[in-house]
């Protein structure tokens, strides 16, 4: 733990930061459930970010599609843990590291927040972007790269990947996984399934097929799609939170950006570390 700041410098400093993107930017739901929950001071109808009309496959959207084939960071393959199941939920429970794992959706302006708050932080990430949301800002997969987190797979259009039969489900996995290729040359390190916190054995078999070894879930669920206030998404978190926790958490929600500061200092203040999935699994 040394060189850190302390947890009450790092508090003071990362409230300063979550706040001046608090007022007026949109928020987009995420619900990984299906059901609707309409976010608290959005813009938008809490409907997931529509791809780019009239897109090809794996092409950039019109944010930022000139630095997309810029010299990205390069990205890591999926990777087979050994010992570990297909479905992972949690890390070792005997080492101090934590594993906080983001759906990527939402307005960037609230992703960008989170990323730079967790890097002050010295913490790093896992998100899994929704391709949809990469195909209307392919400069993100770059930001979240070059920040050291973890870029993985979190289905095309966030639908209920579940109840979808084998071959909307293959496409839905394998579309996004060709827009990270493209924009990063990997087709990202992990595959969440959406709308579930846990995917169906054919969804397993399918993540498989198209290159994930793992289909990455969560031990903790903050609940934070259903807006439900700062307190409540850091006391959640907090009160489950142990040694090889992965946490499931969204971009695009005013109360994560607010209670992520929290969240980090709690977690040093247990003598934690937050890390990427591959490095608490490593």
């Amino acid at each position: 733990m040394s060189g850190r700041r302390t947890p009450v410098a790092r508090r003071g400093a990362l409230r300063t930061a979550a706040g001046a993107v608090l007022a007026g930017a949109s928020v987009v739901s995420c619900a990984p459930d299906g059901t609707t929950r309409p976010p608290a001071r959005t813009a938008r109808n809490g409907e997931d970010v529509p791809g780019t009309p009239g897109a090809t496959p794996g092409s950039p959207g019109p944010q930022s599609a000139g630095k997309a084939h810029g010299a990205v960071r390069p990205a890591a393959a999926p990777r087979r843990f050994p010992g570990q199941p297909v479905e992972i939920e949690h890390g070792p429970r005997n080492r101090p590291r934590v594993a906080l794992t983001f759906h990527g959706q939402g307005d960037p302006t609230l992703a960008r927040a989170v990323l730079a708050a967790a890097e002050r932080a010295g913490a790093r990430l896992t998100v899994l972007a929704v391709g949809s949301w990469l195909d209307q800002n392919p400069g993100m997969a770059r930001r979240i790269l070059d920040g050291g987190h973890d870029l993985g797979n979190h289905t095309q259009s966030h639908l209920d990947i579940n109840t979808m039969d084998e071959t909307r489900a293959y496409e839905e996995i394998d579309g996004c996984a060709r827009r990270l290729r493209r924009l990063t040359g990997s087709i990202g390190t992990w595959f969440r399934p959406s709308r579930a916190q846990h995917a169906t054995p054919l969804v397993q078999d399918l993540a498989r097929r198209a290159g994930y070894p793992h289909v990455l879930s969560y031990d903790v669920d903050s609940l934070d799609f259903t807006s439900p206030g700062v307190a409540a998404v850091t006391r959640k978190v907090a009160g489950e939170l142990r040694n090889g926790s992965v946490v499931s958490l969204h971009f695009g929600y005013h109360d994560t950006v607010a209670a992520l500061p929290l969240l980090l200092t709690e977690i040093d203040r247990r003598q934690l570390r937050a890390v990427t999935t591959t490095e608490l699994l490593t």
